[in-house]
């Protein structure tokens, strides 16, 4: 009843944001505009339709004074990822996802080593590795880690991505979801479902998963379940300066989703023509915004799962007990 409703509701601004302030003194500001569709109709309604309310957003942030548009969760994957959205607006558009990879597969490594694995000797799986940024995050990771299992819908898809990176490291290819998991301590999920594709069975003992997808990939069900694994948000960022989001998407005071901050960086820094657009993002745009966050002051947040901040109670519990299944996969057992 609802969706039917909400196409009938044009874009309109949510709230202002204020107070971004760069350590070199740079500040920006900037809103945030409501895309009035739901996750389901921006992934099964024509392409065009959905394109067309996106492009209806953008063109409101530029009435409204920005300079640069970030496309947000699944407005994002929508169409082409953003290239025909950048060529009907007159400002510059990023999805973020450059930013969103760098801080993925930075939290993911950071939170493995404290739970007790040794990324170099680890098999990671990527579940959306044919997606832009499920295929930079396998990029990113070759040479890091011991294999990459890399999962999608589409075999041939896969075994192109996979081809991109062989030699870097063994790489392995499957549309199996489960079939990847039984392999893999370490995860990172990143596809496009609608609904939650990774359940408290599919994982092993000590695996740490960083859940990068909006809606998320893991099930609540695995924190209530699965007291010897980590969920983690993927791209949980502190902003810089005494920022005001004015609106609650249920992160703490001035921490934002990465691909907010890709687009703040970006202000700050000046630039404002587009730049992560497409299905193939390149590396170098990944190690660029990584810089360009660090001059500017931003940095992971900790670590969050299921809205939570994950303290040290819950880093110890689940190296406690899961402290024998780690020690065995550094083992190759």
């Amino acid at each position: 009843m609802v969706e039917p409703l909400l196409r009938c509701i044009p874009a309109r601004v949510i709230s202002e944001i204020t107070g971004v302030r760069s350590l070199t003194g740079a500040e920006t500001s900037g809103w945030f505009v409501g895309c009035t569709l739901t996750s389901r109709q921006l992934l099964t309604d024509p392409p065009e339709r959905s394109t067309a309310r996106i492009i209806q957003c953008c063109k409101l942030a530029a009435e409204l004074g920005a300079d640069i548009v970030g496309l947000g969760a699944l407005t994002a994957v929508v169409g082409d990822a953003g290239i025909t959205i950048a060529d009907e607006v007159d400002i510059g558009v990023t999805t973020g996802n450059s930013y969103t990879v760098a801080t993925a597969v930075e939290g993911l490594l950071q939170a493995a080593e404290m739970i007790g694995h040794d990324p170099a000797l680890s098999t990671v799986a990527i579940l959306g590795a044919s997606g832009s940024i499920g295929s930079v995050c396998a990029k990113l990771l070759a040479g890091q880690v011991a294999r990459l299992i890399l999962v999608g819908r589409r075999q041939e898809a896969l075994d192109e991505r996979a081809a991109q990176i062989a030699g870097a490291t063994a790489v392995e290819t499957t549309t199996s979801i489960p079939e990847a998991l039984a392999k893999s301590p370490l995860v990172i999920a990143v596809t496009s479902a609608v609904e939650t594709v990774v359940q408290p069975h599919d994982l092993l003992p000590g695996a740490v998963v960083c859940d990068v997808a909006r809606p998320r990939d893991v099930s609540k069900l695995v924190a209530e379940k699965r007291a010897d694994v980590l969920v983690i948000e993927g791209g949980v960022v502190a902003v810089p300066g005494d920022v005001q989001f004015n609106f609650d998407f249920g992160f703490p005071p001035r921490t934002a989703y990465a691909c907010m901050a890709e687009t703040m960086i970006l202000a700050l820094e000046g630039h404002t023509t587009d730049y992560s657009l497409g299905r193939d993002l390149g590396i170098d745009r990944v190690l660029e915004i990584r810089r360009l966050g660090d001059k500017h002051g931003f940095k992971l947040a900790g670590f969050r799962s299921f809205e939570r901040a994950v303290d040290q109670a819950t880093i110890d519990r689940v190296r406690r007990l899961a402290g024998e299944a780690i020690e065995g996969y550094q083992q190759g057992d």
